[in-house]
């Protein structure tokens, strides 16, 4: 009995599953995803009623809140101590009165005594000039970017580096000079040839130079060089090899940085010269330094180098210089005269 009525019962559903149309076939496909969709509402659901936890603080007062946080205060980095008074006497406070202003023969002095071998025991350390600039270009709101330069100093002193100069010219006597002049390689179109077929690598090499009569055999290389290819901009390509050679061979590389936080300043540090050597000397570089940093100002009035420092590592003691015995403090007026007719003249074009 019970099996009969199984049967049928069976029997019916098959029927009944035969019978159906597509629509209920497709809503049984379908479920799956009515489904899914139900379940991630239900997800949602659960998760508005998870508690937040409120921590309870305690009342503060009005003039108490908000100093757990963390507050960037501007600060001026162009200090300016005019308007404090000069101390009469050789004790004070420094942040009451205005620096000292020393020579840099007066500096160094004071460096080789603090270096003695009864205190720091380096009678032979580096000296640097800490220099200072307004960055601010010629026109309002506009600011000079970190750039890079090379100076010459009249005075060689040894430092912790050596320097590697690739040279490109024709004729044996120029290949002579360069090498005596202290290029590290130096030849014509073979390097040329070797540096294609990967025998020379431009990047041993610090610096890349030429002479002016090969620079059209140094095309075929141009995608290899990229930016180190020689030109007149960069400094890399003059007529005067065995000078150019000296320049980057003794020369100081620095580059002054434009400061993140406040744009119209900028500063660098560059070693002049050592301890050990006679501060007549050093005065001579640091004079050549901060004219080679001048050239390169913007043609507006105000100050470009605003401060220089001298600092002998490992004191900390910086002794403040007068920059502007070697400088001009703003430009000339056949300059200014000169800029004002160049901007004419291209407003004029435009």
């Amino acid at each position: 009995m019970a099996g009969t009525i199984f049967r049928s019962v069976l029997n019916n559903a098959f029927s009944a599953y035969k019978s159906t149309n597509t629509v209920n076939l497709r809503a049984i496909h379908t479920a799956p995803v009515y489904y899914a969709a139900r379940k991630g509402t239900r997800a949602k659901a659960r998760a508005k009623k998870v508690k937040v936890e409120v921590t309870k603080v305690g009342f503060i007062p009005h003039n108490q809140r908000g100093k757990d946080k963390q507050v960037l205060q501007k600060v001026n980095k162009h200090l300016d101590d005019t308007c404090k008074y000069a101390s009469t006497d050789d004790v004070y406070p420094m942040k009451y009165y205005r620096w000292v202003v020393y020579t840099v023969e007066e500096a160094i002095k004071a460096h080789q005594e603090t270096h003695h071998p009864t205190m720091y025991n380096q009678p032979d350390a580096l000296v640097f000039a800490n220099v200072e600039f307004n960055m601010e270009g010629v026109k309002k709101n506009r600011y000079l970017d970190s750039f890079t330069r090379l100076s010459l100093l009249p005075h060689s002193f040894p430092r912790d580096e050596e320097r590697t100069i690739l040279a490109f010219c024709k004729g044996q006597e120029l290949i002579k000079e360069a090498i005596d002049a202290g290029a590290t390689t130096a030849g014509s179109t073979e390097l040329v040839k070797k540096i294609q077929e990967g025998q020379i690598k431009l990047s041993d090499y610090d610096f890349v130079i030429a002479h002016p009569n090969i620079i059209t055999d140094l095309v075929p290389i141009r995608g290899l060089m990229k930016r180190r290819f020689p030109n007149v901009r960069t400094g890399t390509l003059d007529t005067n090899l065995k000078e150019l050679v000296k320049k980057f061979a003794a020369g100081v590389q620095y580059r002054v940085v434009k400061d993140e936080q406040q744009e119209n300043f900028g500063s660098v540090e560059v070693p002049v010269g050592r301890l050990n050597m006679e501060p007549k000397l050093i005065a001579d570089n640091v004079e050549a330094l901060l004219k080679d940093m001048q050239a390169g100002r913007p043609k507006r009035d105000g100050l470009f180098i605003t401060r220089c420092m001298i600092v002998s590592p490992p004191a900390t003691q910086k002794l403040k210089i007068d920059p502007f015995v070697y400088v001009d403090r703003t430009l000339s007026k056949e300059v200014q005269e000169e800029s004002d007719d160049e901007d004419e003249a291209v407003a004029a074009k435009a």
